[in-house]
C-alpha cells in the first residue's frame, strides 16, 4: 500500500500557469526538465511544429498522435490549444505536453515540461522529436 502511495506522489500538482496567452506559452523553469518553442534560450529551446499542409489540418494530425500517445490523458483542448498529461511507465511521473495552433505563422508552437525533479534525462526533448518525426511521416509538417 505504501508503494501505491508513493508513486501517486510522483504526479505533483497541475501548474498554475499553463495554458497560452498572447504572449505564447508558458516560460521553461531554470531546471533542464522543460522543453519549448517559444523559449529563447539554447537549453531549453526546440524548433516549432511547421505545417506542410493547411495549419488546422496539421493540427488535426496532431491531436490525433498525442491522444494516441501511451499512458497519455488530454485534459484540456480547444480549437487551438492542447493540454496533455504523459506518465512515465515505471514510477508515473507527470510531464505537461501542450500545443498552441498558429495558423498565421502556419506552424504550432510546443513545450513539454517535467512537473517534478530537476533533470529528465532529456525525455521531453525526445517526446517532441517523437511527435516531429510521426508528423512529417504524416506528410503534415515540413
Amino acid at each position: 500500500m505504501l508503494l501505491v502511495l508513493s508513486l501517486f506522489s510522483c504526479a505533483g500538482s497541475r501548474p498554475e500557469q499553463l495554458g497560452a496567452t498572447e504572449s505564447g506559452l508558458a516560460p521553461c523553469p531554470a531546471s533542464p526538465n522543460c522543453v519549448s518553442s517559444d523559449a529563447s534560450d539554447a537549453a531549453h529551446a526546440i524548433e516549432p511544429l511547421i505545417a506542410a499542409i493547411d495549419p488546422h489540418e496539421a493540427w488535426r494530425a496532431a491531436r490525433e498522435l498525442v491522444a494516441a500517445l501511451p499512458r497519455t490523458q488530454i485534459v484540456t483542448e480547444t480549437g487551438v490549444y492542447l493540454h496533455a498529461e504523459c506518465r512515465s511507465a515505471l514510477f508515473g511521473f507527470v510531464d505537461d505536453l501542450e500545443l498552441h495552433l498558429r495558423p498565421e505563422l502556419e506552424r504550432i508552437a510546443v513545450r513539454s515540461a517535467s512537473r517534478v525533479g530537476y533533470s529528465d534525462l532529456g525525455v521531453n526533448r525526445r517526446r517532441v522529436e517523437r511527435i516531429r518525426a510521426a508528423l512529417k511521416k504524416r506528410g503534415a509538417l515540413r
